[in-house]
């Protein structure tokens, strides 16, 4: 059974971040979280304050273990302390918002993990805010826009997490689009052994997936993304700022990477993000890339004890259908 923290154990970072004079009163473990946990802590004191925790204890990461996986690869699991503070210290340094961080700490000896104490950014998710404030939500959203104009226009002649250029690695493979094909024919080979629908359209899928890839041409320079942005990795300040949150897998890229998931994501909203030049032929093989990511994830996720399963299946169902449309009639 997987034990979560408590206030007694969160409380010696809380005092370290906030001063000797904070006393924990009271601890919530948010929702969403598969990789880290994500803990709300309020403290009274000369200065009561609320923070976020963020704990990468072993027991908080939901995803079944990956033997043999190369952590320096674009797509491997991007979690832990390490790629959190590189993509903090970048998107601050480029006037990106972002939760700022109060006290970063991986000695294990106040906590047993590696854990971080952040600002808590008041304002609730940007997918909250559509629907409890359209007005004040489209102008965050804006400033989104606002936002990625400046992570995609950084340039980078390699690709791959900044956390692995930062200390000199190098990603695999030699470029972004076989990348993507390596890891769709991965995804459909899970996906098929799963879902019936999938399975029995495999062959064509395949076909599908190589057919795009060989209309890709070859590209130097890719820009900065976050990887996987929708409107609940979005909080809104009290200023009414947008605030990038699970920042771990922040990476040099294809735009069009990015684009195809906020598209996904945003919806009927996406075409304030939008803008011109994007690669049609990316955009093509990214989308049936990201569905088939969207059916195997979910669903391998759904094999150990994540605790809102019928969000994930609802998840797998859908793009499962929509990869299946994507097959020429």
């Amino acid at each position: 059974m997987r034990r979560f923290a408590e206030g007694e154990a969160l409380s010696g970072v809380v005092r370290e971040a906030l001063g000797a004079a904070a006393r924990v009163t009271g601890v919530e473990r948010l929702r969403g979280g598969s990789k880290k946990g994500v803990y709300r802590v309020r403290t009274d004191g000369p200065r009561p304050a609320r923070v976020i925790v963020y704990s990468w204890a072993e027991a908080e990461n939901f995803w079944p273990g990956a033997d043999g996986v190369d952590t320096a690869h674009p797509f491997a699991p991007a979690s832990g302390l390490a790629p959190f503070l590189a993509a903090q210290r970048v998107l601050d340094g480029l006037g990106v918002r972002v939760p700022a961080v109060l006290l970063a700490d991986d000695s294990r000896t106040r906590f047993a993990a590696d854990v971080a104490v952040v600002e808590d950014v008041s304002g609730g998710t940007l997918e909250a805010l559509f629907e409890a404030d359209p007005v004040r939500a489209s102008g965050a959203l804006r400033e989104l826009a606002a936002m990625l104009d400046v992570m995609h226009g950084q340039r980078g002649a390699r690709y791959g997490r900044v956390d692995v250029l930062e200390r000199g690695g190098a990603a695999p493979g030699e470029s972004c689009q076989g990348l993507v094909l390596e890891r769709a024919l991965g995804d459909l080979a899970e996906a098929a052994g799963r879902d019936p629908a999938i399975g029995a359209a495999a062959s064509q899928l395949r076909d599908r997936l190589r057919e795009l890839a060989a209309r890709v041409a070859p590209r130097t320079g890719h820009g900065l993304i976050h990887g996987e942005l929708g409107p609940d990795h979005v909080l809104v300040d009290a200023d009414g700022r947008p605030v990038l949150i699970d920042i771990e897998g922040l990476m040099y890229f294809d735009v069009e990477w990015e684009h195809v998931f906020l598209k996904l994501r945003f919806a009927e909203r996406y075409p304030v993000l939008s803008r011109p030049g994007l690669d049609p032929a990316r955009l093509d093989l990214y989308t049936l890339a990201t569905h088939l990511s969207l059916v195997a994830g979910p669903l391998r996720l759904l094999d150990g004890d994540f605790p809102h399963r019928d969000v994930m299946r609802g998840i797998a169902e859908h793009n499962a259908g929509a990869a299946l449309a994507l097959l020429p009639r």
